[in-house]
């Protein structure tokens, strides 16, 4: 699946998240919720920096996958696997397990194959 409808389906799927980008294994965007390209920036920015800050703390433990901030008007949410990072912001008071359940949904959907999802698709509406 693309960035895009990957995004589109977070959107749909998580009423908690404002605003989502999805970065590549380098750090360039691939998509956005907003077309406000400073917006992106400044999201894709904040999201490289504390998974760089992350990994200072703990340097021979690994990648980091999940950086977490809550302050008071609201979370910052950051996962990464080996192709893709996804950093989403939230309002205040988050439910943290949720968002992070909705952020790895649509990490799983952005690796899985084109032809896969659209069997599941037509699966799910011949039940229906």
């Amino acid at each position: 699946m693309d960035a895009a409808q990957a995004l589109v389906e977070l959107k749909e799927l998580s009423s908690q998240v404002e605003r989502a980008v999805v970065l590549d294994a380098e750090g360039a965007v691939l998509g956005s919720t907003t077309t406000d390209e400073g917006a992106t920036e400044a999201l894709a920015t904040a999201a490289l920096f504390l998974v760089a800050a992350a990994r200072d703390l703990q340097p021979s433990s690994g990648d980091v996958t999940l950086a977490e901030v809550e302050l008071a008007e609201g979370g910052l949410f950051v996962l990464r696997d080996e192709k893709h990072a996804i950093a989403a912001t939230t309002g205040p008071s988050p439910t943290a397990g949720l968002v992070v359940y909705d952020l790895r949904t649509c990490l799983r959907a952005l690796n899985e194959p084109a032809k896969k999802r659209r069997r599941a698709k037509k699966a799910e509406e011949s039940e229906a």
